[in-house]
């Protein structure tokens, strides 16, 4: 028997790179996901690679930024499933200008609405939908997927992306303290450098500069969060809530 045997796991950004990671190790101990993203032909691909049979994974096409979308996500897995045990907020972006950062002092206004509509308020949104369920449940795990650049200056990421991903850390402790006396759960993973499809549109001059300061010698894969991820998910992490797991061969050191 898998650890997540009869459990639900409602995956934002789940069709590559952490999310699908993610999703694979949660579907593979024995829990049926549903992947929510944007491109709506890729979901499809995803959940033909995660159960071939279709009977374990469904795919939900949406923005998190949408309180329709998300609300209509919940919806679907409900009506699938009939419930919701996890969800793992991973969904986010990290916007490029020829492979370099915005400066802070000079990002486009609506860029930074953007990145934090997405990666924040997208998290509360998807949040907000799937917690009157785990209530009723009386059961639930959420998993923020939030940065090392919530952790430490970031000379490659962009200044909306890092305060997104702290107000991560802040939410994740909020919700833990609501939650708790439901039986509900809600941490952070902080990952490092992961060599994502994201990762690598940094490209690889960036990447060896990280790899210099990685006391492990190399660079995360998406493998490595989805393990602190599931440890997180499962029921022996129910005395483990408000925490930040840092995922960074060593990188960051607290």
């Amino acid at each position: 028997m898998g650890r997540f045997d009869s459990r639900v796991a409602v995956v934002t950004g789940g069709q590559r790179g952490i999310g699908l990671a993610v999703a694979a190790r949660l579907c593979e101990e024995g829990a049926s996901v549903v992947l929510f993203d944007l491109d709506e032909q890729a979901l499809a691909a995803a959940c033909a690679r995660l159960d071939a049979s279709g009977a374990r994974a469904m795919a939900v096409s949406g923005s998190v930024a949408s309180a329709a979308d998300t609300a209509r996500l919940a919806e679907a897995a409900i009506r699938r499933y009939g419930r919701i045990d996890i969800l793992v907020n991973n969904a986010g972006i990290s916007p490029k200008h020829g492979g370099v950062r915005a400066p802070t002092a000079t990002v486009d206004p609506d860029e930074w609405r953007q990145v934090l509509e997405i990666n924040l308020t997208g998290a509360l949104l998807c949040a907000q939908a799937c917690l009157p369920h785990m209530r009723r449940q009386r059961y639930g795990r959420i998993v923020n997927i939030a940065s090392q650049a919530a952790r430490m200056v970031s000379a490659i990421a962009g200044g909306h992306y890092a305060a997104s991903k702290s107000g991560l850390l802040s939410l994740a402790r909020t919700l833990a303290l609501e939650g708790g006396p439901d039986g509900i759960t809600v941490n952070c993973v902080a990952p490092g450098r992961i060599m994502t499809p994201m990762a690598a549109e940094a490209g690889a001059a960036a990447n060896a500069k990280y790899l210099e300061r990685i006391p492990v010698g190399r660079l995360g894969t998406p493998g490595d969060v989805a393990s602190a991820v599931a440890y997180l998910a499962s029921e022996e992490a129910g005395f483990v809530s408000g925490a930040i797991v840092d995922v960074n061969g060593g990188s960051y050191m607290p």
